[in-house]
């Protein structure tokens, strides 16, 4: 599979919420050419470079990004919202003339299933939604889904960037939640 490249400075998780103010010609035509053809379009973390001039470098691992809603409140932006879908890994890449970068995938398989669930990590994902509400999280929530739940406490923890990559990365939801676990027993919470 082929898709356009969007470098960020943050990571996207699967079924994740992503914003996102669309003004550079190689992101407006990407996202008009996504519109028109029903196309997703792949988040990577920037490995080296910014998200605004020269094209970034990805980091290999990223998440396919489905667009749910756009407006254009002005000539020459969009504002999309997108969802999170499957993970990838870049097999290879090339730029285009207007810097767009545009890869050849794999999309990953989802997390093989029988993992553990942490029940810190999903303690503390159902106060997050009983606080803040289901704005917050993808329907419907799967709170006994070990996948979900890291995927959720990875993309809301105020955890570094690089650490969410690593989390984006592992295939093992066990150990996703594993690592998750040790971040909040370090910082003190216990369900």
């Amino acid at each position: 599979m082929n898709v356009a490249i969007f470098p960020l400075g943050a990571v996207l998780f699967p079924e994740g919420a992503l914003s996102l103010r669309i003004f550079e010609q190689r992101y407006l035509e990407m996202t008009k050419r996504c519109l028109r053809d029903e196309l997703p379009f792949g988040v990577c973390l920037i490995k080296e470079g910014s998200e605004v001039g020269t094209p970034a470098v990805p980091e290999p691992v990223g998440c396919l990004a489905t667009i749910t809603h756009w407006d254009m409140p002005q000539l020459g932006m969009f504002t999309l919202a997108a969802r999170g879908g499957a993970r990838f890994r870049i097999l290879d890449r090339s730029v285009d003339r207007l810097g767009l970068i545009t890869a050849d995938i794999e999309c990953w398989d989802d997390d093989p299933p029988g993992a553990a669930m942490d029940a810190t990590c999903r303690s503390l994902v159902k106060t997050l939604m009983d606080r803040a509400g289901n704005k917050l999280f993808p329907e419907p929530a799967r709170l006994d889904d070990p996948a979900w739940v890291g995927f959720r406490l990875a993309e809301l923890l105020p955890l570094d960037q690089q650490m969410k990559q690593e989390l984006l990365e592992l295939r093992d939801a066990g150990e996703r939640l594993k690592r998750l676990a040790k971040v909040l027993e370090d910082e003190g919470y216990s369900a």
